[in-house]
């Protein structure tokens, strides 16, 4: 082989691999990550977030706010989410995990669970204060304030078998 083939074959390599992006990972909803994260032993995340506000945040809207946009791109992870990135999420969901962990198709294997690194270059987002305030701000109509340690603590759902 010729070196010019070798280097067109690497080249398109790295365009195949510098094509792969955020764009790329679908909305698998939180039965997807239940699988994994209901286990006593790993911290029952699941559980936590079904019996949180997030998870009945679309029970909170009424009336004509149940349908407008503006609300339930905040209320829904489904419906904020781009469409053409919707799996299997639905918008009676609420929020989800992946309003704050990202879009879990290409994470939620357990092999790349396992590599915080490689789940992160498959779209897993570690979520710090700027991705709640992308709902937690002064355009939501009830917005009194948000106080990020505080409320993130209320949240919490760790694995203790990783500390």
């Amino acid at each position: 082989m010729n070196y010019k083939k070798i280097i067109f074959l690497l080249g398109m390599v790295f365009l195949t691999v510098g094509i792969v992006n955020a764009e790329d990972f679908k909305y698998v909803g939180a039965a997807k990550c239940k699988m994994c994260h209901n286990k006593a032993e790993k911290g029952e995340q699941y559980n936590k977030w079904a019996s949180s506000k997030h998870a009945k945040a679309m029970e909170s809207l009424k009336g004509a706010d149940a349908t407008n946009p503006k609300c339930l791109k905040c209320h829904s992870t489904a419906a904020g989410a781009n469409q053409a990135l919707v799996a299997t999420i639905t918008v009676a969901e609420g929020v989800s995990c992946e309003s704050c962990h990202g879009a879990g198709s290409a994470y939620k294997v357990a092999t790349v669970m396992k590599d915080k690194t490689l789940a992160m270059s498959k779209g897993m987002i570690m979520p710090d204060e700027k991705v709640c305030k992308k709902c937690h701000n002064e355009e939501s109509p009830n917005y009194k304030g948000f106080n990020y340690k505080e409320y993130v603590a209320k949240i919490a759902h760790d694995d203790p078998t990783t500390k």
